[in-house]
């Protein structure tokens, strides 16, 4: 058993697909007997993530700062809701609950938190798998950016094989 700390999207209007996405992580979450650490929103892609990893058996464990509950978009139904006060404080106990990070579409918010955990680990702060689960294309020009400072020599050949990028959920798992 591993927990799983998914990034992904908590944006509304997005194309169904990234919905059905999150539903299937997080019902392979719980089918694998998998506990799911997220940023504690119930809306968008986090929310099918939570939903669907609960409704497989899975618990689940958000952290969310005030000012989002304040939204009212707090993952109330979380097995454990961890309300902290800034963004900082949240992705740190978001990353020491996790075994592994999964990396799912989304935008600014998910971006952050992805960097933030790969730097880390390719600076020896943790040997946790940062994974980056892209089954349509969705990460390809950034990727193609990596690739390139991997190039130019601004980002150590050592960092960048830390990163995985795979299609399929299935590939995702076996990673982890």
């Amino acid at each position: 058993m591993a927990s799983i700390c998914v990034f992904c999207a908590s944006a509304d209007g997005i194309d169904q697909s990234y919905l059905r996405l999150a539903a299937e992580v997080g019902a392979r979450i719980g089918d694998g007997g998998h506990r799911l650490v997220s940023g504690g929103g119930r809306v968008s892609m986090m929310g099918q993530v939570a939903a669907q990893a609960r409704a497989h058996g899975a618990r689940t464990l958000g952290v969310i700062p005030q000012h989002l509950v304040d939204y009212e978009v707090a993952d109330t139904d979380s097995d454990e809701l961890l309300v902290v006060d800034t963004m900082r404080e949240r992705k740190a106990l978001m990353d020491a609950h996790a075994d592994a990070f999964l990396v799912l579409p989304g935008g600014i918010g998910t971006l952050e938190e992805f960097f933030e955990v790969w730097t880390a680990g390719s600076l020896g702060m943790h040997p946790k798998p940062v994974i980056v689960l892209d089954p349509d294309g969705f990460y390809a020009p950034l990727w193609q950016f990596l690739e390139s400072m991997t190039e130019r020599g601004f980002v150590r050949p050592a960092a960048w094989q830390r990163l995985h990028r795979v299609s399929r959920v299935d590939a995702a798992f076996a990673l982890i």
